[in-house]
């Protein structure tokens, strides 16, 4: 991407982040990373592709942090959770919940290509989830999957209104992993 390419989608993050995609005009786009709206459709080509370049740059960024948490888990059964722990870093800045939901709400159309990416991260996530509660043993991973992704997204959707359910949804994923791994043994 050149240079100017990657000042627009730095722009396009920040607005449509914090104030919707829908919201978002490609004027305003073009105003705040500093370039004309022809460079900017020579770059994209269209909204639609920027919304799936920012979201795709968001996307990388979410997986490389949870990666490196995973990473960084001591044993397989912290690994499942590693997720949690790189949702808290990820809330330091990013405050006003999930990118991925709200495109998915703004853009309902399952053959757009932004809800495309937003969908296949939520999907990642689960994937992962059943992937490393497999590795650590646990009894039931595709369920155990899939409760500690509701967890997860319930922390992310109710970040913006300050609850602060992220250590209660953390500490219940562990608890869901431990008791999976006694049931499987």
């Amino acid at each position: 991407m050149t240079p100017a390419g990657r000042r627009i989608v730095a722009a396009a993050e920040e607005l449509f982040y914090n104030r919707g995609i829908t919201a978002v005009g490609v004027d305003l786009i073009a105003e705040r990373s500093g370039v004309t709206k022809r460079t900017l459709y020579n770059q994209f080509g269209s909204k639609d592709r920027l919304v799936a370049a920012y979201l795709t740059e968001r996307d990388q960024r979410w997986r490389s942090l949870v990666r490196a948490a995973v990473d960084a888990s001591d044993t397989p059964a912290e690994a499942v959770t590693a997720p949690f722990e790189a949702l808290r870093t990820w809330s330091e800045t990013n405050t006003r919940g999930c990118a991925f939901i709200n495109a998915l709400a703004e853009l309902p159309d399952p053959s757009h290509s932004a809800y495309r990416i937003a969908a296949n991260q939520k999907l990642w996530l689960l994937n992962l989830f059943k992937e490393l509660a497999a590795t650590a043993g646990c009894s039931h991973p595709a369920t155990l999957a899939t409760q500690l992704l509701v967890l997860h997204e319930g922390a992310v959707a109710t970040q913006p209104l300050s609850l602060d359910s992220l250590p209660e949804s953390t500490d219940l994923a562990r608890v869901l992993v431990q008791a999976s791994l006694s049931h499987g043994q």
